[in-house]
């Protein structure tokens, strides 16, 4: 097939916008100066906005009647031959049906989050890999795309706030669910043993609503950022280390040495993804990916201790 104009539907959040560049980034490979549009919501803008990957950004705020409207607007005026949604629930396929696309492709029912997004599609594909980006690239490949893993253009942030002039270690200690987290104190224990047992300071990042949280752990240096300021500071880190949450992706994305935390999720199936990343989890967590309201217990099983370890280990080769 050919397409001159495709659309990219995956509108949030920030882990799954950067599992969806690969595929992205094969598509407009596969179809030579095609015009590639990318429906996002605005606070995850800076993820795509001068990389050089989407050539027009639509965005879209539920929270906002006209926000949502000019959207609408945008996708109707644009002729596209292919729009491709990433996402699979019924809010994203909507998307995909309001651009009028000569073809509008998803995966299979049963993949979808929403079994009910798939009316939307004028075709639907099984693609059996185990980790989403593996997955989104078969979902890229049925339409004429390679499925290894090609080099994508991510921007290059903005200085926000004060980092060290020394070597650092970048955290962001807050994930989506609570059952997710690391406890607060191993933060600030894990502080104390890099300031005390290595030439590091540890940073922890996070957004203008975590700076409550994050001054409550001593030890460590607070830095407040937007995504765009996330990207610069992870790009100067010596090495990163984070929960399942987007910053971790980010990291992947972007070659630095990592430590991802994981306990009630499943790493093999959408944890950071590429060579430059480690996965810590107790050999007896369970995957459950339930929202709990409390931290799991398999996030209590990694100590600080042991995280400290697996981070010099990681750093070794930088020393």
């Amino acid at each position: 097939m050919s397409a001159s104009r495709i659309l990219v539907v995956r509108l949030g959040a920030m882990g799954d916008i950067i599992h969806a560049l690969p595929a992205a980034a094969a598509l407009k490979r596969a179809f030579p100066g095609c015009t590639l549009s990318w429906a996002v919501e605005p606070r995850w803008r800076d993820l795509l906005d001068g990389g050089g990957l989407a050539d027009a950004l639509i965005e879209i705020d539920r929270r906002s009647y006209s926000s949502v409207a000019h959207g609408w607007q945008r996708l109707r005026s644009i002729a596209f031959d292919l729009a491709i949604d990433f996402q699979g629930l019924i809010k994203s396929a909507a998307v995909t049906r309001a651009a009028r696309a000569a073809e509008r492709i998803g995966f299979e029912r049963a993949q979808l989050r929403e079994a009910a997004a798939g009316v939307f599609y004028t075709r639907r594909f099984h693609c059996p890999a185990a980790h989403v980006v593996d997955r989104n690239l078969q979902l890229a490949a049925h339409l004429g795309a390679s499925t290894a893993p090609v080099e994508f253009p991510l921007p290059p942030g903005r200085a926000e706030g004060d980092l060290p002039a020394g070597p650092f270690i970048l955290a962001s200690p807050l994930a989506g669910w609570k059952s997710k987290q690391w406890p607060a104190g191993n933060w600030s224990a894990l502080a104390r043993l890099i300031h005390s047992e290595s030439p590091y300071q540890l940073v922890l990042n996070g957004p203008p609503a975590a700076a409550q949280y994050a001054s409550t752990i001593p030890g460590a240096a607070v830095h407040i950022s937007s995504v765009a300021g996330l990207i610069h500071a992870t790009r100067l880190a010596s090495a990163v280390v984070g929960l399942d949450s987007g910053p971790l992706h980010l990291a992947a994305s972007l070659s630095r040495p990592a430590l991802a935390l994981f306990g009630p999720t499943d790493p093999s199936r959408n944890g950071p993804y590429g060579p430059t990343v480690r996965c810590l989890r107790a050999p007896e967590a369970e995957t459950t990916y339930a929202r709990g309201s409390e931290i799991h217990p398999s996030m209590h099983a990694l100590t600080p201790a042991s995280v400290f370890r697996a981070l010099m280990d990681l750093l070794e080769p930088c020393r």
